[in-house]
């Protein structure tokens, strides 16, 4: 399996180290939590709903981001089920990563011996064995890949751009819910919301920074997301950038071997942290070079069809 998103990397989290021991909502129950929050959701307001859930037992409901609401709700339901909120309960995520920084000072600790520990730290026994890999490349490749990547998203008749209007029409706001606070489809409703108020009006300057708002919101979660990877230890750290069918031969032949020891090749091995000074360089004065949106007119298409589908479309939101 593999993930790209903070919720894939959830369950990815889940299938490995097992689920929490947190009782399920009825329905009856969660019905009520619905509707006890339904209101202040409609209404958007986000810290009426935090303080409601404070207040019947969960402080830890303030920390959560905003307009998380169903994760609010969950642990509304939870609270509503047995009495306690959802930190009274162990994860079992929670005790791998104390006992492996327990033992982050042992020089000898690595991937396969974090390996060794989840097995011990997992109260059943598991269902499979897991070999994990991240697979990336150098920082300013990645950089460029993602930047092309959001051009390529936003070109062609069923991009982003359509997918987000989709939304709005659908009576749907920017960040209200998971899908709307996700990356690309925020910046393009909020986007089209403005075209929208100036009666599908907008310019190049403002396509133009549309886009680049879409590209620094995709690079910085991609830093996350090494932050998060460079931070778990059963995870063997893979080159990308080299050829795929190395890499693939790689994968399957660890699959496949029994001595329970795994040694990536130098050939293979991706550095976690910056490799050079020369690369934090070019990182720190890194430029978006992009390949399909470049000179000014490069956009008309886009804004033509800005013109035609957001004109007098403000209403319908």
């Amino acid at each position: 399996m593999n993930a790209a998103n903070a919720c894939l990397l959830n369950e990815i989290c889940r299938f490995i180290y097992g689920k929490p021991d947190v009782p399920k909502a009825s329905p009856e129950i969660a019905s009520e939590a619905y509707n006890e929050l339904e209101e202040l959701q409609k209404n958007q307001d986000w810290d009426a709903a935090v303080q409601l859930v404070v207040k019947v037992g969960d402080p830890k409901a303030q920390l959560l981001p905003a307009n998380d609401w169903y994760r609010l709700r969950r642990s509304l339901e939870i609270i509503k089920a047995c009495g306690s909120p959802p930190s009274a309960f162990q994860v079992p995520y929670d005790s791998f990563k104390e006992q492996v920084n327990a033992n982050l000072t042992d020089g000898s600790h690595n991937v396969n011996s974090s390996l060794d520990m989840l097995k011990q730290v997992k109260s059943e026994d598991l269902d499979y064995d897991f070999i994990c890999f991240f697979l990336s490349s150098c920082r300013l490749d990645l950089y460029r890949s993602i930047d092309f990547r959001c051009e390529d998203m936003l070109s062609g008749r069923d991009g982003i751009l359509s997918e987000a209007k989709w939304l709005l029409d659908a009576g749907l706001l920017p960040n209200s819910n998971s899908a709307t606070r996700a990356i690309g489809y925020r910046q393009a409703m909020e986007y089209l919301l403005r075209c929208r108020e100036q009666d599908g009006r907008t310019s190049a300057r403002e396509f133009y920074s549309f886009l680049s708002e879409f590209q620094k919101a995709s690079r910085n979660f991609a830093k996350r997301q090494m932050t998060w990877f460079r931070n778990e230890h059963i995870y063997h750290w893979l080159d990308a950038s080299k050829p795929l069918k190395n890499v693939l031969n790689f994968i399957y032949d660890a699959y496949h071997d029994q001595s329970g020891t795994l040694v990536v090749p130098e050939s293979l091995r991706m550095k976690k942290d910056l490799s050079s000074r020369r690369e934090v360089l070019q990182l720190k004065g890194y430029r978006t070079k992009n390949r399909h949106f470049v000179n000014r007119d490069d956009c008309s298409p886009i804004l033509d069809w800005i013109r035609r589908t957001q004109a007098q479309a403000i209403s319908t939101v």
